[in-house]
């Protein structure tokens, strides 16, 4: 299937392209240029830190696991 997908690589990315270049919708052009970003240079990572305490409060409940 991931084979079948893929030989659709070209038109797909040239419908994306074309989209961002020539759509009417900035809600669609933005999202075709965002995945073309994506997929041509990944995804920008997301930092995870958080600054603060962190409190876990863990319950059992009777008669459940």
């Amino acid at each position: 299937m991931g084979s079948l997908a893929r030989a659709h690589t070209i038109e797909a990315v040239q419908t994306l392209s074309g989209l961002m270049r020539n759509g009417t919708n900035e809600n669609t052009r933005s999202y075709c240029a965002t995945a073309l970003l994506d997929r041509g240079w990944g995804k920008p990572s997301q930092d995870n830190t958080h600054s603060g305490d962190i409190q876990v409060t863990i319950r059992k409940i009777k008669g459940e696991l």
